[in-house]
């Protein structure tokens, strides 16, 4: 069992390789001037809106710090605001501004587009058992780092 879980591993990040390689994953458009970096906060704020940076640290695993510049750098850019927390006048809520919603809906469509493509050579069955077991993979993650699993 063992090796079959290290052979299962290894082959996992090949194709994680080849995937990346094909480039599902996208950068932001070049008039944006972000890096994909900071592309992941506005994903993580699109689907957190009002969430604060050290919420956004924390869902993105990342140090406040890092996400303090990030903000601070998309705010400045105009895609991100701050706006006071109306329970805790100390702490601020982050949005995404309109121009920064256009930017998350059009790159979220372009990677859509790009997983579509990879998805058409499998039938519905296949993708809806690809997609359940990838679930279920990531919930077992999710529960061992919660501590519900041992």
């Amino acid at each position: 069992m063992a090796n079959n879980l290290e052979q299962s591993a290894g082959r996992f990040l090949l194709l994680m390789d080849r995937l990346r390689q094909w480039g599902p994953q996208t950068a932001p458009p070049k008039e944006a001037n972000i890096s994909p970096s900071q592309l992941a906060l506005i994903t993580y704020s699109a689907s957190n809106q009002g969430c604060g940076v050290q919420a956004m640290a924390s869902g993105l695993k990342l140090s406040k710090p890092t996400v303090s510049i990030g903000v601070s750098h998309l705010e400045g850019a105009g895609l991100l605001t701050r706006q006071p927390d109306p329970k805790d006048g100390r702490a601020v809520q982050l949005f995404l501004t309109p121009k920064g919603q256009e930017l998350f809906q059009r790159t979220n469509e372009f990677r859509c587009q790009k997983f579509e493509r990879l998805l058409t050579g499998l039938t519905p069955q296949e993708r809806t058992t690809l997609l359940d077991l990838l679930e279920r993979a990531i919930q077992t993650v999710e529960k061992e780092e919660q501590g519900e699993i041992k």
